[in-house]
């Protein structure tokens, strides 16, 4: 079990179980409440067992978590003892990357493999965070790069980097009407049950797919809103719905879903690397850089 489990996870039950409320404990630990919420049900996946009860406004801990709680304690104290020792004999640089879970597919993991093997001496942390926090995290210094979705030019303090230019597609059900087509119109995709990353995490998303439906005079509600990828998936999976996604991120999909074209197809999408211009020339950040855009030529050349 501990194989799995993530120290990280450990610290945002103990912050939820010692404050008492989700919302704080997510504004405690500087993350995002969806996130700290995804994070707490891997944790319970990962062990078997209903940590937290939850209800409307509130939660309780179960009697597993009653349990779970001192041990987690013990752990992240034990690891903290550890890493303090470690770092007196050898120091370690740090490295903090934000990133947008349906942003995260196979580049980052790829990109971090190459990274750690050539540089041991970083400490990488990783943030599951929505677009607006990456945003104000990277720009006032808590992250030191974030991975992201068509990159606000308007931060003048923040320089991008483009990875990737990436299509959009219609993703179905294979056993869905639309399977069987080789283009969707928009007047198509507005007749469906239209599922999409929420709102609230997700702004400029729904944005790009609500403005690109007006354009062609067609509006729609979402049917579904879901906050991270593989939420989505599984409910297309289960025929709740269709979705636009990006191309590239859809290459993770289980091969029960299909892409299909679309005739009025979105305007491309730019996946990049954001960080200040005041440390565009340090090691790390162009070191990590340099693996990122490795990755996406070994992956454009598989």
């Amino acid at each position: 079990m501990l194989a799995k489990m993530e120290l990280r996870q450990l610290r945002y039950f103990v912050a939820v179980a010692e404050e008492k409320n989700i919302t704080r404990a997510a504004e405690k630990i500087f993350l995002s409440q969806p996130a700290l919420s995804r994070q707490i049900k891997a944790l319970e996946e990962e062990i078997g067992q209903l940590l937290l009860e939850r209800s409307a406004h509130s939660f309780r801990l179960t009697p597993a978590g009653e349990t779970f709680l001192p041990k987690a304690r013990e752990l992240l104290q034990q690891a903290d003892r550890l890493s303090h020792s470690v770092r007196v004999v050898n120091p370690r640089e740090r490295l903090r990357i934000g990133y947008a879970p349906s942003m995260a597919e196979n580049l980052l993991p790829r990109a971090l493999k190459k990274f750690m093997g050539a540089h041991p001496r970083f400490h990488v942390e990783l943030c599951d965070l929505c677009s607006s926090e990456l945003l104000e995290r990277v720009e006032n210094g808590k992250l030191d790069l974030v991975l992201t979705v068509q990159p606000d030019h308007r931060i003048r303090t923040l320089m991008w980097t483009p990875l990737i230019r990436s299509s959009w597609h219609l993703v179905v059900n294979r056993e869905h009407p639309l399977a069987a087509q080789s283009k969707v119109s928009p007047a198509e995709v507005a007749r469906e049950r239209l599922l999409a990353f929420n709102r609230r995490d997700y702004p400029e998303y729904w944005e790009m797919i609500a403005g690109w439906l007006r354009k062609h005079r067609q509006n729609v509600q979402p049917a579904g809103e879901y906050d991270s990828l593989s939420s989505l998936t599984a409910a297309i999976v289960a025929g709740m719905g269709v979705a636009v996604i990006l191309s590239r991120v859809a290459r993770v999909f289980p091969k029960s879903l299909v892409l299909k074209g679309l005739s009025a197809e979105p305007k491309p999408q730019t996946i990049a690397v954001g960080y200040r211009k005041d440390r565009a020339r340090e090691k790390s950040v162009v070191r990590f850089i340099k693996e990122l855009r490795r990755a996406v030529n070994e992956k454009a050349n598989a």
